[in-house]
């Protein structure tokens, strides 16, 4: 069947208040919006003005209450501790009404913020929900976080109370949250009245007398009462949480998620963009803690009436390259959403692809990607491996859904490697160059997006409306600036190359790193790699690739670099000055996977860097250092 998506994205764009009223229909309101989109509220606008609403009422009671009581809302599958635990819409309904009444006894109501400091144990699950049943706003911080880091969060979204646990685990380590969160308690200036404090059989912990509440002790107390909290109307343009962007210095940025946008940006992505029914399993492979964990994870799935997995392990280590196919297998999944840094550490540790047929995947339809640059190759060794289409699509923490996607709903479009699809519906994207003209087709720029923005993305940032104008719409007037750097085609596929801030300068030439990486992917031996633009006195920057090889790859690695470094020049030319390659043993990233390229750069050009607050492994950056320093570079 032909796709419908180019007559769903021209009635949007034809008539977007026809089109989003439409889409509302998917969510229950108490009252309705005295306008769909009001120009004159907020920063830029402000949609479903005037109606009220609840996310939990959407996300828990409606499934509970009807026919969806019995079906799965929530499994959470723990590949570290080998245990697995179910809980249906009723079960998931009776958690969260428990939690919700131990919130309000404590003083906690609509307006107030709650800061979430938890690993991924459905606790955490519950957590979002209960503050969205009462109307509080949520701030999920991820779990582990340094305790300056939570500090300054503490004093930012000024809570009234912190949901946390005794730990967190990792593969092969215990990590105390509790010295974390006493001490982020200790040095922040604002200070919670009181913390519920989830105890992991793993790692108990010693509770403050008169502040720390168990959490298991308090909801069971809530559960024998049988407390009954109802679900607390709000505005649909009240926040339902503030999520902090992880920024390593300076004030974090509190991206602002309002209640009604946000519902019906979300329901109508499940089934329109991931092609996914209610009832079906759906698993976003991520942590609760970032905006996928947010969207796909906890709401998304649940307004639809999806079962969702809620996943404690990693791709690879856990025990081993086919934990991912496992949970798929033994839960019936039919589509992943991950980063595809998880796929190149299976194809890294498993390059033949030899635990995919050990498992059961025969209800598996659909593998989306994003949360960085998904790169041809990996694209299409996935594509091999599990003969399922392999969606990349685009979005931004901001933005809260795809900004763009290759619909599976509407019909799926043709692939384009490289490319994350096409502009979804409310999104008006455009290719500016520096001074704000839009250019023409296949030319590299700035990738911005016409106001207003669509619902479901941030209306603003917490407390700091100017800080927001200036950060993402002051630079183009009557744009929002992704701060990503890419081109749209002649066929209207949006090719996003890297952040504005990875765009090289080699004598004179713009050069996306990105363009490179997908290169130096092909070579055989590759499993992942980063590229970097380095200071260079004659040539303002040159490049230089990072390469993490394959597992089992016993050739000697300097033939190998040489082997990159006349790939990159054969397929870039001459103009690319690209003349090393590094091999090490793997890439620093985030804890959500995205690559440390900016912390690299600095050390590479010997600027003062500090530590970043989300890496996961803080020897890598080390091993870099040693490496350049080698060839010549940071000292």
């Amino acid at each position: 069947m032909p796709s419908r998506y180019n007559a769903v994205y021209s009635a949007w764009k034809s008539d977007p208040e026809t089109f989003w009223a439409e889409a509302a229909q998917g969510v229950d309101w108490y009252s309705p919006w005295t306008k769909i989109f009001d120009a004159d509220q907020g920063v830029y606008g402000r949609w479903f003005t005037g109606a009220t609403c609840n996310t939990c009422f959407n996300a828990v009671d409606r499934h509970a209450d009807g026919e969806r009581a019995n079906q799965l809302a929530l499994v959470h599958d723990s590949a570290i501790t080998g245990t697995v635990r179910k809980f249906t819409y009723a079960e998931l309904k009776a958690e969260v009404v428990a939690l919700a009444a131990v919130l309000q006894d404590q003083g906690v109501g609509k307006g107030d913020r709650v800061i979430i400091y938890m690993p991924m144990v459905p606790e955490a699950v519950f957590s979002m929900l209960a503050c969205a049943r009462i109307g509080a706003i949520h701030s999920v911080v991820f779990g582990g976080f340094a305790a300056k880091e939570l500090a300054t969060r503490l004093d930012e979204a000024t809570p009234k109370l912190i949901i946390s646990a005794s730990c967190g685990l990792e593969p092969g380590r215990i990590v105390a949250y509790k010295p974390l969160l006493d001490g982020a308690i200790e040095l922040a200036r604002h200070k919670p009245s009181s913390c519920i404090v989830f105890q992991r059989e793993q790692l108990a912990c010693d509770l403050v007398e008169g502040r720390d509440i168990n959490y298991a002790t308090a909801v069971s107390e809530a559960k024998s009462s049988g407390r009954d909290v109802a679900c607390v109307p709000v505005l649909a343009t009240d926040p339902l949480y503030v999520l902090y962007t992880s920024g390593t210095t300076g004030q974090p940025k509190g991206v602002v998620r309002d209640n009604g946008g946000h519902m019906v940006a979300l329901k109508w992505s499940m089934e329109n963009e991931f092609g996914v029914k209610p009832g079906e399993v759906f698993w976003a492979a991520s942590d609760v803690g970032w905006v996928v964990g947010h969207s796909y994870i906890v709401y998304a799935p649940l307004l639809h009436g999806c079962t969702t997995i809620l996943f404690e392990g990693k791709p690879v280590g856990t025990p081993d390259a086919g934990t991912f196919w496992r949970v798929i297998a033994d839960h019936g999944v039919v589509a992943l959403f991950t980063a595809p840094t998880a796929f190149r550490a299976i194809k890294g540790q498993d390059p033949k692809g030899e635990f995919v047929p050990k498992y059961d995947l025969s209800k598996f339809r659909t593998l989306f990607l994003a949360g960085e640059r998904a790169d041809p190759e990996t694209i299409k060794w996935a594509e091999q491996q599990l003969g399922v289409p392999v969606i990349d699509h685009w979005w931004q923490t901001e933005t809260g859904s795809p900004v763009s996607q290759n619909p599976i709903g509407l019909g799926q479009l043709p692939v384009k490697y490289g490319s994350p699809g096409v502009p979804m519906p409310g999104y008006d994207v455009r290719v500016l160059d520096d001074a704000g003209h839009e250019l023409p087709r296949d030319t590299l720029g700035n990738v911005v997006i016409k106001l207003p923005l669509p619902p479901g993305c941030l209306p603003t940032l917490w407390n700091a409306d100017h800080r927001f104008h200036e950060a993402y719409l002051a630079e183009f007037p009557g744009y929002y600036k992704t701060a990503d750097a890419g081109y749209i085609d002649e066929e209207g596929y949006l090719f996003i190359m890297a952040r504005t801030d990875d765009i090289i300068n080699v004598a004179g030439h713009r050069l996306s790193t990105g363009g490179m990486e997908e290169v130096i992917a092909e070579h055989p031996d590759v499993a992942e790699c980063a590229v970097i633009g380095i200071a260079d006195a004659m040539k303002g920057q040159v490049p230089c690739g990072f390469v993490v090889l394959n597992s089992g790859v016993s050739r000697d690695t300097g033939e190998i670099e040489k082997e990159i470094v006349a790939l990159v020049r054969e397929r870039i030319g001459p103009v690319a000055a690209f003349r090393l390659a590094i091999t090490i043993k793997r890439l620093p990233k985030t804890r959500s996977g995205k690559i440390l390229r900016g912390t690299m750069q600095k050390i590479a050009d010997r600027e003062d860097w500090a530590m970043p607050a989300t890496i996961d492994d803080p020897a890598i950056l080390g091993e870099i250092e040693t490496a350049l320093k080698a060839r010549g570079y940071a000292g």
